[in-house]
């Protein structure tokens, strides 16, 4: 990727961060919604509390980077802001990755809060750091990409935000954020492998000591491969809506 592009998927990025994400709304949509499922799963049982940590870790990089996300591209169309980006010597592409980098590190940042907090919290300093970063930035990006897709797949953005519920609240009841994967129907089971919060789960499991349902290099590299799998339509389907 040549320089020029670089350079315009940083500031498209930052430019987001100082627009949309470092905002109220979005921060509290980023942290208030998946604490407050967590606290309702501590208030019910107390003592295993430090169990539903990873879940509470993933399910914030979901919800954080899909917050706007799934909004973002369909509010710049409207305002007419993304057909002025493409005046510039900027291509399409980059401008797709500046979008999602820019909810990749806001998303990083809510769930860094928040992981900071849990640790403190609940003494868990036997972490691997290294597995929870190889874990973190690929989902990052990955569920950044799953918010453009689902925006660029419809016209309105009421739409893109009813739209994103949809997997969101599936990731959430089949991926082992609160009951593993291995307690569902063996239906349900295969049915979470094929999503991707699943491998975030699972890996974020592991980088705390817990053991995991496959080793975490495989769920590093299905999170990797999903990226590519996500950014791909989105870009095509981006390119209809200038067509």
């Amino acid at each position: 990727m040549r320089y020029e592009s670089l350079r315009s998927i940083y500031y498209i990025a930052l430019k987001d961060m100082k627009t949309y994400y470092l905002k109220p709304p979005a921060i509290s949509w980023g942290i208030v919604f998946p604490v407050a499922w967590i606290l309702a799963f501590y208030l019910r049982n107390q003592q295993n509390f430090g169990d539903l940590v990873p879940g509470l870790i993933a399910m914030t990089v979901l919800f954080s980077t899909t917050a706007m996300e799934a909004v973002v591209i369909n509010f710049e169309l409207r305002l007419g802001s993304l057909e002025r980006l493409l005046l510039a010597p900027v291509t399409l592409p980059s401008v797709l990755l500046g979008k999602i980098l820019g909810g990749a590190i806001f998303g990083l940042m809510i769930t860094s809060a928040i992981t900071l907090v849990s640790v403190l919290a609940l003494g868990l300093y036997r972490m691997n750091l290294v597995y929870l970063l190889l874990t973190l930035v690929p989902s990052l990006l990955l569920f950044s990409a799953l918010g453009a897709l689902i925006c660029v797949l419809v016209r309105e953005i009421f739409e893109a935000q009813t739209l994103a519920n949809l997997p969101r609240f599936l990731m959430v009841f089949l991926s082992g954020v609160f009951t593993p994967v291995s307690s569902l129907p063996p239906v349900l089971q295969q049915f979470a492998y094929v999503l991707p919060l699943t491998y975030t789960v699972d890996g974020v499991r592991q980088a705390f000591g817990n053991a995991g349902t496959v080793n975490i290099a495989i769920d590093i590299l299905v999170l990797i491969v999903f990226i590519p799998a996500l950014i791909l339509p989105a870009t095509k389907l981006l390119a209809r809506r200038f067509a």
